[in-house]
């Protein structure tokens, strides 16, 4: 399996006219849907943003669904990390500095500066 896709367990309960979710495995793992699909897609989303900064993720726990109380149901969500990140993930403008020589030889051979130190973070975070 890819690095950066992760499978969580994922326990669903009726809460009203909405679906609440509660992820064990992730600070923070709470989240509701108006039905179950939609739940599980609050759910990626959910795991997506308390992950996309992350390189190491927190091991997924086995839930024993007789565990679970009557109304609940045990959901396995799947998020593509790198996926996510490339969707949601918004450019920043940073300020680097790099020797003369490099710049002159990057313009000459007309590379994108930015695009080759953005390749070069995801080699060096694996990502």
């Amino acid at each position: 399996m890819k690095k950066d896709i992760v499978i969580y367990p994922a326990i669903f309960s009726q809460d009203g006219d909405y679906i609440f979710v509660r992820i064990p495995d992730l600070k923070g793992g709470f989240t509701q849907g108006n039905d179950t699909v939609d739940a599980v897609q609050m759910s990626e989303d959910l795991i997506g943003n308390l992950l996309e900064d992350q390189t190491e993720y927190p091991q997924a726990t086995e839930i024993d669904p007789s565990s679970l109380g009557s109304d609940e149901k045990l959901v396995y969500i799947t998020t593509d990390l790198s996926a996510f990140r490339q969707e949601f993930s918004r450019t920043i403008r940073k300020n680097v500095t790099i020797p003369e020589y490099l710049n002159d030889m990057a313009k000459k051979q007309k590379l994108n500066v930015s695009k080759v130190l953005t390749d070069a973070l995801k080699t060096k975070f694996g990502v």
